[in-house]
């Protein structure tokens, strides 16, 4: 290849977000550079199945002062101390288009995903996961049901760096009543490709993804674990079903067992990665509710940001031109990928005791 032909794996160049509609700065080249940064020492910690002071725990005394039940499986219950409050008064403030503010309502959830303080979700079976399936299901279903819930946002952080403050492994619901600016973002973008093509971004997207095979992490029938052309996190991925529907609500049950196996099948590979419980932030990405619209153009998706670069101490930041400028990256989408994709299905800690 000539000096002067323009090649995605070595050259500086920009990728464009289809989904935002923002682009993002792609140095390979700078991958080759020496880390003389900030380095941590690993956290190996060992922990016990039950905590007596967690308040996540099953049968200990919460927070608020309320008791946790004596559950088995996975368990909902109302944040303690929770972002979005239900009884907040309507209202608003707008000082010359210059201080403007407005109220907003909403209801916050935790989801535990076992009684055990020690069990993330790649160290669970896919049936216990399923069960989680389940009960996201569950509670989307309840919060659509409240009128004036506009967006239901299921996440989850996991680990400390992510800002996650307790340990035993649990995700979160935020449903509210005005959609978030990223959710804003990909309504207009997929609303405009559906209405130009007749076909949901996802679909025609994926179905580029799924015939070149350079991204792709892990793939079951039902959905495709990838990392996206426009990624910006080092080993950012994505989860996309295949079939196009608008939320978790539309998953048969093949399906929810479907997206119980990929969700394994991506976090195993992010802990055999750097042989650590490996940290992010994960969230579903689906229509919005009560808005009057049944959105044909949304497609539903789950995204997956971690922080670590080089190994299990050393972490991507955000900062100076990704801050003031746009968001850059060093190692490109498709060698994470391939990182990823080459990882043992088994997690590490399973063969250690072979």
């Amino acid at each position: 290849m000539s000096e002067n032909t323009f090649d995605l794996t070595s050259h500086p160049h920009t990728r464009l977000n289809i989904l935002t509609g923002e682009w993002v700065l792609v140095s390979p080249h700078r991958s080759k550079r020496p880390w003389q940064g900030k380095v941590e020492a690993p956290a190996q910690v060992q922990r016990p199945s039950y905590v007596e002071d967690c308040y996540l725990c099953p049968t200990n005394t919460r927070a608020d002062g309320s008791k946790n039940e004596a559950y088995t499986g996975p368990v909902a219950f109302t944040n303690d101390f929770s972002a979005l409050l239900s009884d907040t008064p309507s209202g608003d403030v707008d000082d010359d288009g210059l201080l403007v503010a407005q109220s907003q309502r909403g209801l916050c959830r935790v989801i535990c995903f076992s009684p055990r303080h020690d069990l993330t979700l790649p160290e669970m079976e896919v049936p216990a996961i399923r069960q989680v399936v389940d009960l996201w299901v569950k509670e989307y279903e309840a919060l659509k049901a409240v009128d004036y819930i506009k967006y239901i946002q299921i996440f989850e952080n996991k680990g400390d760096i992510m800002g996650c403050s307790n340990p035993h492994p649990h995700g979160q619901i935020w449903a509210s009543e005005n959609i978030p600016m990223e959710l804003e973002k990909e309504t207009r973008q997929q609303k405009l490709y559906f209405e130009k093509h007749g076909k949901s971004l996802l679909s025609a997207y994926l179905d580029k993804e799924v015939k070149a095979q350079v991204r792709i992490i892990a793939e079951n029938a039902h959905f495709v674990a990838l990392v996206p052309f426009w990624a910006v996190w080092p080993y950012e991925a994505m989860i996309i079903s295949r079939r196009h529907v608008q939320s978790v609500l539309q998953f048969n049950e093949d399906e929810k067992t479907g997206l119980a196996d990929i969700l394994q099948q991506l976090t195993i590979r992010y802990d055999n990665l750097f042989e650590t419980s490996f940290p992010y932030s994960a969230g579903m990405h689906q229509a919005p509710v009560n808005d009057g619209s049944e959105h044909p153009e949304w497609h539903w998706h789950m995204h997956f940001y971690p922080p670590l670069l080089r190994s299990a101490t050393v972490k991507k930041f955000m900062v100076g031109y990704e801050m003031l400028a746009n968001p850059q990256r060093d190692i490109t989408p498709e060698f994470a990928a391939e990182k990823l994709r080459t990882l043992p299905a088994v997690h590490y800690k399973s063969r250690q005791l072979v």
